[in-house]
C-alpha cells in the first residue's frame, strides 16, 4: 500500500493541532474569517455539522465552541471542547456548499494513561468504525487496511476504508498519540485512463486535492494536452492558468470546465446516495466551487533550488 496523505478541502492549518497532520497546501492560501459561536449556529454548514455531531454524540451538546472560522463559499470549521478547557475535543470541517462534514478530528477521547496508539489494531479499528458509523453510516461494505507510517518521532497509523475495486480510500484515518483524524475522500471516480498522481506536491507527497481537480478529461480536451504532458509542464513551475494563456484560453474558461466537472460529480454522488443532497441550485454550486478552482489553476510547484 502506498504511504500517502490524501488531501481535499478538508483541513485548515490554524485549526489543526501540532500533534495532528499537515494541511493541504492549497487550502492554506484561502482567506479565513473568524466566527463567533452565535454565527456558527446560524451558518448553514455550521448548523448542519452541529446537528449531525449532537445526534451522533449527544454528550457534545454540553461542549463549548472554542474556535470557529470559515472560508466563504468553501468551508466552515468548528472546534468544540468539554467545558473547563481540558479533556475531550472535536474539530469539524464542513463543505460550505453541501454541508457535508469532510474532516473530523477527535482529541483526548481515550484516557491519558492509555492513548489511542497504545491500543491494539483491532481496538483502534473498532473505535474508528464507531466514529465513521455514527457520522456517516454503516461501513460494512468497505474493505479495510491498516499500516504504520515511517515516522521516527511519533507513532502514526493510517487506516484506509475503500470500496471494492477502488484505488482511492473512501475514508482515510490517521492515528497519532491520542488524536484520530478522519477524512471523507469520497472514492476514486476519475477514469483510470486519465488518473495521474502528483500534479502538485508538498514535502515530496502528492497534493490529492489538486489531483482531484486536474484529473479532468474535459480540461485535457480544452488545453489540448495529455495528463502526462500537463504534469510535466506543472513540474517546471508553470501554473495551469499560464498554460491556458499560452494557448489563448482564458482563465474563466478553465474555471468553468473544472467547476462543471466537480459539480456534476457532486450531483451524481447525491443521486447515488453517497453524499447529502444540496439545497443550492446548480448555478449556486458552480459559483461556490470557483474559489477552490481558482486556487488550483493559479498555484505553482515550488522548484528545488539548483545546487
Amino acid at each position: 500500500m502506498k504511504k500517502r496523505l490524501i488531501g481535499g478541502i478538508v483541513a485548515a492549518a490554524i485549526l489543526i493541532p501540532t500533534a495532528a497532520f499537515a494541511a493541504p497546501a492549497l487550502i492554506d492560501l484561502l482567506a479565513r474569517t473568524p466566527m463567533t459561536a452565535e454565527q456558527v449556529k446560524v451558518d448553514e454548514a455550521g448548523k448542519a455539522a452541529l446537528e449531525k455531531l449532537y445526534s451522533a454524540f449527544p454528550e457534545t451538546k454540553s461542549f463549548e465552541i472554542i474556535d470557529a472560522s470559515k472560508v466563504q463559499g468553501v468551508q466552515t470549521s468548528i472546534i468544540l471542547q468539554e467545558k473547563g478547557g481540558t479533556g475531550k475535543k472535536i474539530t469539524l470541517h464542513s463543505n460550505a456548499a453541501t454541508g457535508t462534514i469532510e474532516h473530523v478530528i477527535q482529541e483526548n477521547w481515550e484516557p491519558e494513561e492509555k492513548p489511542l496508539t497504545a491500543l491494539t489494531d483491532q481496538q483502534i479499528k473498532s473505535k474508528t468504525d464507531n466514529l465513521i458509523d455514527k457520522l456517516y453510516g454503516n461501513i460494512g461494505e468497505y474493505e479495510f487496511a491498516i499500516e504504520q507510517m515511517e515516522n521516527p518521532d511519533h507513532k502514526t497509523l493510517v487506516l484506509n476504508y475503500s470500496k471494492k475495486g477502488s484505488k482511492t480510500p473512501f475514508y482515510q484515518v490517521f492515528i497519532q498519540g491520542n488524536t484520530s483524524s478522519v477524512s471523507l475522500i469520497g472514492g476514486d471516480t476519475t477514469p483510470s485512463t486519465h488518473k495521474i498522481e502528483g500534479y502538485f506536491s508538498r514535502n515530496g507527497k502528492p497534493d490529492y486535492f489538486a489531483d482531484d481537480f486536474l484529473n479532468d478529461a474535459d480540461l485535457f480536451t480544452l488545453l489540448e494536452i495529455s495528463p502526462a504532458e500537463l504534469k510535466e509542464e506543472l513540474a517546471k513551475g508553470t501554473s495551469v492558468a499560464e498554460i491556458a494563456a499560452s494557448k489563448n484560453i482564458s482563465k474563466q474558461q478553465v474555471i468553468e470546465v473544472i467547476s462543471k466537472t466537480q459539480v456534476d460529480a457532486q450531483i451524481q454522488g447525491e443521486n447515488n446516495g453517497d453524499v447529502p443532497t444540496s439545497t443550492d441550485s446548480y448555478e449556486q454550486q458552480l459559483r461556490a466551487i470557483e474559489p477552490k478552482v481558482l486556487q488550483v489553476i493559479e498555484h505553482k510547484n515550488e522548484l528545488s533550488p539548483k545546487k
